[in-house]
């Protein structure tokens, strides 16, 4: 195993807190290595103090390992490759791409291609690639998170930081993540396996492990804006 690259953040001496947000990246690639149930209730436990509008805590996060978590996995992979009958039940991505976004997504998607050699146009290496969302990357532990269908936009702010929470503090404990809206097409799936309420709405799922270093997709460092293009300081 090798260590984590170190991403450039333009600031030195960065304070454990730094260092956890700027270096935290999505991992595809995980080692086989169990992570202890007391670790990741603890991790689950601390994020908890994420805020939420009016303290309503909206999130709720099934925690799948072992024989359940294959059993998950199995099912959506072969659904994945049949390729039918299966969508999200809300809008993550515009309809339509439009500037300057639609570069920014096909910068991150072709550098990541291009890591694992994948030609434009090959469409079985793209798709095996994308099912690899659903082994979650071969991380031991799986997360599922779910929202209360009733709720509000102001909620879903609220499970953003819920799950930034847990990114982190991920890190704290050594371990990676790799944050996965692509679980919520296989909701119907997803809600039978774990008994999901009918009210409970698949917001995404989280890969969570030890990375494997040594594996090339985990060298893919994602640009990030300069601070002037989405910052300006009102002064006087």
């Amino acid at each position: 195993m090798t260590d984590a690259p170190i991403i450039e953040t333009g600031y030195e001496n960065l304070n454990p807190v730094e260092d956890a947000v700027s270096q935290r990246r999505s991992v595809r690639a995980f080692l086989p290595d169990p992570v202890p149930e007391e670790t990741v209730a603890r991790i689950l436990y601390l994020a908890g103090r994420a805020p939420s509008g009016t303290n309503m805590q909206p999130w709720k996060v099934h925690v799948v390992t072992g024989a359940a978590r294959d059993r998950l996995c199995t099912e959506i992979v072969a659904a994945h490759h049949d390729g039918t009958g299966h969508s999200g039940e809300y809008q993550y991505y515009p309809k339509e791409f439009f500037e300057p976004f639609k570069s920014r997504r096909r910068t991150v998607g072709w550098a990541l291609y291009g890591l694992l050699d994948i030609k434009k146009g090959d469409f079985e290496k793209t798709k095996a690639q994308h099912a690899r969302n659903f082994t979650f990357f071969d991380a031991p532990v799986g997360l599922i998170f779910t929202i209360h269908r009733g709720l509000e936009i102001g909620s879903w702010l609220d499970f953003g930081m819920f799950m930034e929470n847990v990114m982190v503090l991920a890190r704290s404990h050594g371990l990676e993540t790799c944050p996965q809206a692509a679980f919520a097409t296989y909701h119907k799936i997803i809600g039978a396996q774990l008994d999901l309420a009918e009210e409970d709405v698949v917001v995404a799922g989280m890969a969570l492990g030890r990375a494997d270093w040594s594996k090339i997709e985990n060298t893919l460092v994602t640009e990030r804006m300069a601070l002037k293009d989405y910052v300006r300081f009102h002064r006087g």
